[in-house]
């Protein structure tokens, strides 16, 4: 059998001209699926509520070595203040333009077209998959999450995973993500008395208490840092009062902040810390408060070297450069995957992911093509397979 090859530009543009703003697909994994399926991937469909997945797996066993990432994009904003319409998927001055080409099409095309390769060259000696969810960029409750758990319930086992997020902040071969920062959102409420601005003594005004709670917990340093990663660090993002009134002293006063925190907490804990802090303040206050917390993601740290360094040995020999391993930068579907398996990110450059006029280097796409073919050619020399 004649394996046709995959473009990774052809495939990249193919994705992005499918505007998957998150929970649509808009038959962006159709065109995944048909092209995986092309190259003998046994392709499974898995929708949980609005949004659809795709889990694709060739060969049989272990070792598995899984690739995930995400078909859905965040909106385009202003398409007018776009050098070209953000789902023409152009390529102008050596560059693919549109939403989607760093956060990550674009490295889907590269695996895609990587594993094309590798399966025409026979080096898969055991399995590999794509876990390719629609809601990585929403809510992030109906995709990797739950089908992780599928996964589970099959009897799947995923030995590693290398998730294709634009992990390079300037030039391919910068950084490998092996960790990231936990995150917890907060909803802060203090309570008061209404009354009329000029009887102070008959209400209880919750704006100075809130303002005084909020000072604290931005001022108290949380840890100065873990190995491999930087201080967890508290930013207040809004405060709302929601009084249309000049001459009344409000109810009450909401505050939201979000805490990013390294290993050297948990959400349990974290929540815990905040609300002995609280405590003290209402004592010294006397406003009473509630606390409502969301924990999106537990901070990790992969510690398998093997697995990095196989990795990191890939990018330096396709681009000249041993990337940083770094913890830096926001959440990603990690944080759901390190409770199955080893996991690392390594993808494009993301200078300009989710900016007007997000683009890549062409150039750069081919040689993401070349390391991530290596990388799953070493992994099956490297990792044994299972008898």
């Amino acid at each position: 059998m004649v394996m046709k090859k995959i473009d990774p530009v052809e495939l990249a543009q193919a994705l992005i001209r499918r505007p998957s703003v998150t929970p649509a697909d808009e038959g962006a994994l159709n065109v995944l699926e048909k092209t995986l399926a092309g190259l003998g991937f046994r392709c499974t469909r898995l929708k949980f509520e609005d949004v659809d997945n795709l889990f694709a797996q060739f060969g049989e066993g272990e070792p598995h070595l899984c690739f995930a990432g995400h078909t859905d994009v965040v909106p385009p904003g202003d398409e007018a203040a776009w050098r070209s319409p953000p789902f023409d998927a152009a390529v102008k001055d050596g560059k693919l333009w549109g939403r989607g080409a760093a956060d990550m099409k674009g490295a889907i095309a590269a695996f895609a077209a990587a594993a094309s390769r590798a399966i025409a060259d026979g080096a898969v000696k055991g399995s590999f998959s794509f876990l390719i969810t629609g809601d990585e960029e929403g809510p992030a409750i109906n995709g990797t999450k739950k089908v992780l758990a599928w996964l589970h319930e099959q009897r799947i086992k995923i030995n590693h995973c290398l998730v294709g997020e634009p992990s390079n902040p300037e030039m391919m071969g910068d950084m490998i993500k092996v960790g990231r920062r936990g995150s917890i959102n907060c909803w802060l409420t203090v309570k008061g008395r209404q009354g009329h601005v000029a009887y102070p003594h008959r209400a209880q005004n919750p704006i100075p208490a809130l303002l005084r709670k909020l000072l604290r917990l931005s001022e108290t340093p949380l840890d100065k840092g873990y190995e491999r990663f930087q201080p967890s660090n508290l930013e207040i993002t809004d405060i709302h009062i929601g009084n249309p009134a000049h001459n009344v002293i409000p109810e009450k006063a909401t505050a939201r902040f979000n805490i990013r925190f390294n290993p050297n907490w948990t959400g349990i804990s974290i929540d815990a810390w905040l609300r002995e802090q609280l405590d003290v303040l209402t004592g010294e206050t006397g406003a009473k408060y509630e606390l409502e917390t969301i924990v999106s993601g537990e901070a990790f740290l992969t510690t398998d070297m093997d697995f990095l360094s196989l990795i990191a040995d890939c990018a330096e020999e396709k681009t000249g450069r041993r990337p940083e391993y770094s913890t830096s930068g926001g959440t990603s579907d990690a944080r759901f995957i390190k409770d199955y398996a080893p996991v690392a990110e390594f993808g494009l450059v993301g200078a300009t992911m989710h900016q007007t006029d997000e683009h890549v280097a062409v150039s750069d796409i081919a040689t993401l093509t070349d390391i991530y073919e290596a990388i799953i050619a070493r992994y099956f020399e490297q990792f044994p397979v299972s008898k």
